[in-house]
């Protein structure tokens, strides 16, 4: 065998080998692709596995199988009560059919697009037709099917299906939270202080109560006492009477020590009394008769 004829078998082999690489290509499990012949459609491919084209003359178009997320920025809406709101939504779509997608938008980044604005356009429309609360609370899951159906129907003539669709976060324009939040804090203040009133006004009975209560019982005290007291002085003045009865000299000797010992105790205090006084008859005599009368003087 010739060099030459070596060389030229290599050659083809390598043209065949090269031919074969660009007219085979393999379809992943999460893809779907189309085959384009000079931008004509020639072959639809929705199944993985190995594929064929005409080299150099074909080219193949990939697009995801897999479920992808459109991201739409938040926008103001205004509810059927007159009320705005800020609503971030989302969706989730899946390119259903790859040939009617490359007609209508070609690639992705498009197709975001183009939805997008279908979003944000089913999204003023279901919730301006509803109340503050219903989408805030009440109807929200309702509400998002809405606009998943509007937004399916307009999005099938792209070859799109939409999967789910989903309000991430609907809330009033910051201006009218900060108005809100600073009604919510006057009314919390507001019930603050009638609860404080209400509290003071209950102690203020309370005291009342508790003083007139104590007032009372000072009262009966004071006069039980004073009872008690008036009950002690009679019975000391009946035991004063007993025992003067039984012996009037012994009590009379008693009580003017006692007054001996309280008006002449240690101290500032001064009398001027005569010696002759009825108050010192002990002093003389200890029977208490006085003292003796000084003899007169002789007459002249």
């Amino acid at each position: 065998m010739s060099k030459s004829f070596l060389g030229g078998l290599l050659l083809i082999v390598a043209a065949a080998v090269f031919i074969l690489y660009n007219a085979l290509f393999t379809v992943h499990q999460t893809q779907q692709a189309l085959v384009l012949q000079f931008g004509e459609t020639k072959r639809q491919i929705s199944e993985p596995g190995l594929a064929w084209k005409i080299p150099f003359v074909q080219n193949v178009v990939f697009f995801d199988r897999r479920i992808l997320d459109l991201d739409s920025p938040a926008q103001e809406v205004i509810a059927a009560d007159q009320k705005r709101l800020v609503v971030d939504a989302f969706a989730r779509y899946r390119i259903e059919n790859s040939l009617r997608f490359y007609q209508s938008v070609g690639t992705v980044g498009i197709a975001n697009s183009r939805l997008s604005t279908l979003l944000n356009s089913a999204v003023r429309r279901v919730l301006g037709e509803a109340s503050f609360t219903a989408v805030v609370r009440d109807d929200r899951p309702d509400l998002m099917l809405r606009i998943r159906q509007q937004m399916d129907d307009e999005a099938e003539k792209f070859g799109i299906d939409i999967v789910d669709v989903r309000i991430r976060r609907a809330d009033l324009p910051e201006a009218n939270s900060q108005a809100i939040y600073s009604r919510m804090q006057t009314a919390r203040q507001r019930e603050a202080a009638e609860i404080r009133a209400e509290g003071e006004e209950a102690a203020r009975r309370i005291r009342s109560r508790a003083d007139r209560t104590a007032t009372v019982i000072i009262a009966e005290a004071n006069r039980e006492s004073e009872e008690l007291r008036g009950d002690g002085d009679a019975a000391r003045a009946n035991i004063f009477a007993e025992a003067y009865g039984k012996d009037p000299e012994f009590f009379s000797f008693y009580r003017s020590m006692q007054a001996y010992e309280a008006g002449i105790a240690s101290g500032d205090t001064r009398m001027v009394l005569s010696p002759k006084s009825e108050f010192f008859r002990y002093f003389g005599n200890s029977a208490g008769k006085g003292l003796p009368t000084p003899p007169a003087a002789p007459a002249q």
